[in-house]
């Protein structure tokens, strides 16, 4: 539909009594209408970016204007970077640069504005230059000269985190050994993290919900840690961005001095070489600093997590338990990538059909995923086998032999208790990369996208075997074969060979390098 006509349309609602219904099924036809018109023709419509920001910012409630950014975001942002890996990246820089420059001119955008033209950045046409800059500029950086200290920023996603950010962290640590590492993100990250005692964290909230404003809040916020982080020097540190949403993918400004890396992961020539994000990651850092070398995706648990996982997992065996299976069933917010419940259910059931076997089951987060969770245990005991509920901070040890586990933990818990499972099945989330961090065996089931490029880049990496069952939910949803996919799932985890001796995830005491002789430490083990 023509861009005038929703103009009217959002007038109109906009001068009444605006209904929030109808206010979320303009918006969205609006965010569809740009899409379709880009694909359609590669034509790039600005009126309808300019009328989502416009709705976005008019109300003084949150709960209306977060409709239209929420439409924004997920049905034009989101897809442009997750989704059509085909799409050139300025199409993303052009869409986000004019979302911010309306924003820096309304009143809530002053503080927006005013850091913005502190770096330079007086003009739409400027921000979209240094924005594309960004993406495509070659970085190079003498190996010879140590930064006095390096700050990462988190991609947001913890998975994310795991498989690119782990592996910064001990390519840089293996280059610099005096350098302070300094990572902005999550408090989550503490739980797989943490127990590295050369990294600290500078905690930062994300809003991944929410109005424009809220979204770019991390950004200032992380400014802010950063002057701190700069006292000495801001040509002193080195600040490493692997296409963080915290600069909202590179095109926010982060600072004055030129000691900025901007990792482009969604650059189409690393697409084409089907790599993964972890080997992309080791890639990128080879031709930063000229120095070829390799890392594996790794998890560094507070060795109190570790310690108590252990402890649960030990009293399993003791029970008779003599294959435990760690399961998380969440799917980040993105119901796109879910199978469904009846497939979850006999799932379960297949699983601890087999005598001696124990899953462990994240309750997971929220309402949601904590009802799926207590339906998939009343599903397990209807047929007939054993079902349990506890909690990581429970003291006492549970005793089971046979059945499901359901666990209330964190993140940081639930990669401890994965650390010391015998394997792990889940769908494309954070718990996937944590299993093949932490070296456990690990089945992903990808739903929600059939690219090959997506699934490919996302599939775990480890020094362990990583192995993927995929599912068409988008164009036959419906008629998905439910007892094929648990069919295909349990004749993979039968191709297995047996993992006799592995080395699972320990206390880090020291962060100095150990070189990739993994298997000669565990037989010295």
């Amino acid at each position: 539909m023509d861009p005038a006509i929703y103009q009217k349309k959002w007038h109109k609602l906009r001068d009444g009594k605006t209904d929030a219904d109808d206010l979320h099924h303009l918006a969205r036809q609006v965010a569809f209408s740009f899409i379709d018109n880009y694909f359609q023709s590669g034509a790039y419509v600005a009126e309808y970016i300019d009328l989502l920001c416009e709705m976005a910012t008019f109300y003084s409630k949150a709960e209306l204007s977060n409709i239209a950014s929420t439409a924004l975001f997920e049905i034009v942002v989101e897809k442009l970077c997750d989704d059509f890996e085909d799409l050139p990246v300025e199409v993303y820089c052009r869409v986000m640069c004019q979302v911010i420059s309306y924003c820096r001119t309304v009143p809530a955008g002053k503080g927006l504005d005013a850091k913005l033209t502190d770096f330079g950045v007086v003009s739409p046409e400027a921000l979209y230059r240094r924005a594309v800059a960004t993406h495509t500029r070659q970085y190079r950086r003498d190996p010879g000269k140590a930064p006095r200290r390096v700050v990462l920023l988190s991609r947001v996603t913890i998975g994310a985190d795991v498989a690119i950010l782990s592996v910064m962290i001990q390519r840089l640590r293996r280059l610099f050994s005096e350098t302070d590492l300094v990572i902005v993100g999550n408090r989550k990250l503490d739980g797989l993290f943490a127990g590295n005692p050369d990294v600290r964290i500078r905690e930062l909230g994300y809003a991944r919900r929410g109005g424009l404003f809220e979204r770019f809040a991390s950004w200032h916020a992380t400014l802010d840690i950063l002057r701190e982080e700069f006292a000495e020097g801001e040509e002193n540190v080195l600040v490493i961005d692997p296409d963080s949403r915290i600069t909202q993918l590179g095109v926010l400004p982060m600072m004055h001095a030129d000691n900025y890396l901007f990792f482009n992961t969604r650059d189409r020539l690393l697409t084409a070489n089907g790599h993964c994000m972890a080997e992309w990651t080791n890639e990128w850092i080879d031709g930063i600093f000229g120095v070829p070398d390799f890392a594996y995706p790794t998890i560094w648990p507070p060795p109190v997590l570790m310690t108590t996982a252990k402890a649960k997992i030990d009293s399993l065996r003791a029970a008779g338990a003599r294959h435990i299976v760690a399961m998380n069933l969440g799917v980040g917010q993105n119901p796109r990538k879910r199978v469904g419940l009846e497939f979850e259910k006999r799932l379960v059931r297949a699983i601890v059909a087999i005598p001696g076997t124990v899953v462990v089951l994240d309750r997971g987060f929220g309402a949601d995923e904590e009802e799926r969770t207590a339906l998939l245990l009343a599903d397990t005991r209807e047929h007939g086998f054993p079902g349990m509920e506890t909690s990581f901070a429970a003291t006492d040890s549970p005793a089971l032999s046979h059945g499901v586990m359901a666990i209330e933990c964190g993140i940081g818990a639930m990669g401890a208790l994965i650390a010391h499972s015998d394997e792990y099945i889940g769908y494309d989330s954070a718990c996937q990369h944590i299993a093949a961090a932490a070296r456990t065996p690990t089945l992903t089931i990808f739903a929600g996208s059939n690219n090959k490029n997506f699934v490919r880049r996302w599939s775990a990496c480890g020094q362990t075997d990583c192995r993927i069952v995929h599912v068409n939910t988008l164009t036959n949803a419906e008629h998905v074969d439910v007892s094929e996919v648990v069919a295909r799932i349990m004749q993979e985890r039968a191709l297995r060979t047996p993992e006799p001796l592995r080395q699972r995830v320990r206390e880090v005491r020291t962060g100095r390098p150990t070189g990739n002789n993994s298997a000669q430490e565990a037989q010295k083990e």
